[in-house]
């Protein structure tokens, strides 16, 4: 069912999307980590190959050796062969377990360690067979991935059926003249190529599949008009959520500064902590000068720099840009206890231009 079906209309909030990242549900695909192992661990393969080739050879010559002079139960017989078997396998384990940890770590943008997914829900002890079969096979979703495995079945059939009807003669020659360690390595190669051309289709593929389950992820994730004014009001009062929103409004002052500063008649310094930008526009109504911006520290600063770019005056008055900072908001008008000290600035102002 569709989320407008159910009444969630509104896209997904940040504090949302972020509590649910923090109980590791994220949009991801699992195709891209599968089609990053099998490529990964392809590569390894190849490179790899005489490596393996060798120990193999080494275990066969081993036990055929040993075929006639060693008891079965001999404990060195299964020491050797987990052994070797460790040194071949180790390697490329090792390059799949950090395929699918990239994999993961490059959807989801970072590292996400929660307990949450793996949490035991006992409410999903009762199968639920009915509910199955819709999901996998009639829903978008279902039909989605019914289409997805076909086209990778196909492509797999594909692409075997080209490369082993260009080499199969050539084996075959090779087999006929008793070459039977080319031919392994005709097989060898053969196998190597499909693998890696099926290996760089199924990333290609699990691209697009990672796109549809990043929508479908935010479309599960959209909030009723009901769930966005309850959020509202449950982090209405959260201190953290209070200094992120001032964070937020900081930058957007910070944006909107050179322009508010470059209209304003006159900033008022502390000279260093403080600075206070006055604009004052009768023709338009303006009762009396009023804060187009303010700051305090590097805002201060910037807001300074910015004057002295645009060749505002820039006038020290410690008390008045202390006052005018505590007591005013950008775009409020000054307090009538400050008229006479304003009055004076823009009259010298005047006077001096």
């Amino acid at each position: 069912m569709a989320a407008e079906d159910e009444g969630r209309t509104e896209e997904p909030s940040e504090y949302k999307l972020e509590k649910a990242r923090k109980e590791g549900r994220v949009a991801k695909s699992q195709e891209v980590s599968s089609a990053l192992v099998i490529l990964l661990c392809v590569v390894m393969l190849i490179f790899l190959g005489k490596y393996i080739f060798s120990q193999c050879i080494q275990i066969y010559t081993f036990y055929f050796n040993k075929c006639h002079t060693v008891m079965i139960r001999d404990p060195q017989l299964f020491s050797f062969f987990f052994l070797e078997l460790f040194k071949i396998v180790i390697p490329i384990a090792l390059v799949g377990a950090i395929a699918a940890f990239l994999g993961n770590v490059i959807q989801t943008r970072g590292v996400i360690f929660s307990l949450k997914p793996i949490e035991p829900k006992f409410n999903n002890i009762v199968p639920r067979f009915g509910e199955f079969f819709r999901k996998t096979l009639f829903s978008g979703r279902g039909l989605f991935n019914i289409a997805k495995s076909f086209l990778k079945v196909t492509v797999i059939v594909i692409i075997a059926f080209v490369l082993i009807s260009d080499d199969i003669y050539v084996l075959i020659e090779i087999i006929k003249n008793g070459q039977i360690f080319n031919a392994v390595g005709k097989i060898a190669m053969m196998a190597a190529k499909l693998l890696l051309i099926v290996a760089i289709l199924f990333l290609g593929i699990s691209i697009p599949d990672y796109f549809v389950q990043r929508r479908e992820f935010r479309e599960s994730m959209k909030m009723t008009k009901q769930e966005v004014k309850e959020e509202y009001k449950e982090l209405e009062g959260d201190p953290e959520v209070k200094n992120r929103l001032r964070q937020m409004q900081q930058q957007l002052l910070a944006q909107n500064i050179p322009k508010a500063v470059a209209a304003s008649d006159v900033v008022i310094t502390n000279p260093t902590h403080f600075a206070i930008a006055l604009s004052y526009d009768r023709f338009n109504g303006d009762e009396a000068p009023k804060v187009t911006a303010k700051g305090e520290d590097q805002t201060a600063f910037y807001i300074r720099r910015v004057a002295t770019e645009n060749n505002v005056p820039i006038v020290e008055n410690k008390p008045v840009a202390r006052g005018l900072y505590t007591e005013t908001q950008i775009g409020d008008i000054i307090p009538e206890t400050y008229y006479k000290a304003i009055s004076l600035i823009y009259s010298h102002l005047q006077n001096y231009s």
